[in-house]
This record gives C-alpha cells, sequence and structure tokens, in this order.
C-alpha cells in the first residue's frame, strides 16, 4: 500500500471533492429538485469516484502487480495495456 501513502495528500483531497458533490446531491434530492438536475450530479458523482477508482488502481498495477520499477519494458507495457482496458472500462 506505499503507493497510497505517496499519493495521500492528493487522494484525501479528492474524495473531501466527491464527498462535496455527494453533500449537494442529498441536499438537491432533499430540497426536490429536478430529476435532470439530479442525474447530472449522480453522473458527475460517479465520474470523480471511477476516477478515483482509476488512479489507485493504476499506481497498484504499477507497484504491485507488475511492479515495473523492478521489471523490464515488458512488464511496464503490460501494465500500460491493462491500465488502459481499465480507464476505457470507467469511462
Amino acid at each position: 500500500m506505499s503507493h497510497i501513502i505517496r499519493n495521500k495528500s492528493k487522494l484525501v483531497q479528492r474524495l473531501a471533492r466527491i464527498r462535496g458533490q455527494i453533500d449537494a446531491l442529498a441536499r438537491a434530492v432533499e430540497g426536490e429538485a429536478e430529476c435532470g438536475d439530479v442525474l447530472r450530479q449522480i453522473a458527475s458523482a460517479r465520474g470523480a469516484m471511477n476516477g478515483l477508482m482509476a488512479e489507485v488502481l493504476e499506481d497498484h498495477v504499477r507497484h504491485h502487480a507488475f511492479g515495473s520499477a523492478r521489471s523490464g519494458i515488458r512488464d511496464a507495457q503490460a501494465a500500460d495495456e491493462v491500465i488502459e482496458v481499465i480507464r476505457s472500462y470507467l469511462k
């Protein structure tokens, strides 16, 4: 989990923004906002969570699953391919 520690402040900031989005979404629902507005806020929060997931997963793949820092270019290329597929899935 060392990559989490290295990026901790950045990840915590992202989580704070996501928390703000979720709080705004709750206020919108409680305030009976228009469906379209609520749906846009849901999509925005989902995108933010997917972005967070992609970042943590990318670091995990690079540092743990393939160990590209220790292995060769072949593992780094394999990691890049996996990350590309996962990022496209999360969009």
